[in-house]
């Protein structure tokens, strides 16, 4: 099954204390997050990095899935392939690439499958709930040897969602402090790694 969709989200950089201080008011423990791995790929020369794109594979609890995420005028554009666990290694050991719909799109933007290396993984502890017509996100992050809070708020209308993420941002005396994307976070920390 494959989905392609515009992914229009906001995003906040947290401390530890307001991430906590998020989960006690919407009433949630850290137990009560979902654990996602992300393994990102790209080729040896950083060609997705340099096009604004990230590819990766994401191991969920009731499976994997193969993204793409290509830039838009407002977000990106996620092309997503559900894969068998056999699949997902295939791509990993760079023997086969069984996500359809995410090959065609690497061949629009001449990216060899083959060239593809992983990069490393990132480990996300996720809550989500709906929140005032979207979907509010509390992530904390392990990757590289470090670790990160986050808020994303996940809407169809940009307007209308920058408007309801400023205004949760200042009823919980959140600092302003916009999150680059986790792969951007991921790779300026892998790049300075010893």
């Amino acid at each position: 099954m494959m989905t392609k969709e515009l992914e229009i989200e906001f995003k906040n950089m947290l401390t530890q204390e307001k991430y906590k201080e998020l989960l006690s008011a919407f009433k949630f423990q850290p137990s009560d997050a979902k654990v996602q791995e992300n393994q990102y790929f790209d080729t040896p020369d950083f060609k997705l990095k340099d096009k604004r794109c990230a590819l990766r594979i994401r191991k969920k609890a009731d499976g994997f899935e193969c993204t793409l995420k290509l830039p838009a005028p407002e977000g990106n554009i996620e092309i997503t392939d559900q894969l068998a666990q056999g699949e997902a290694e295939n791509i990993e050991q760079a023997v086969s690439f069984d996500a359809k719909e995410v090959l065609q799109a690497l061949n629009e933007e001449k990216i060899d499958w083959k060239a593809l290396r992983p990069i490393g993984t990132l480990i996300t502890h996720r809550i989500e709930f709906e929140y005032k017509g979207g979907l509010l996100v509390l992530d904390h992050s392990f990757y590289s040897g470090r670790e990160d809070y986050e808020v994303e708020y996940e809407v169809t209308d940009a307007a209308a969602g920058q408007q309801i993420f400023n205004r949760f941002l200042a009823e919980h005396a959140i600092p302003v402090h916009p999150a680059e994307k986790k792969i951007v976070r991921f790779m300026k920390a892998a790049i300075s790694m010893p």
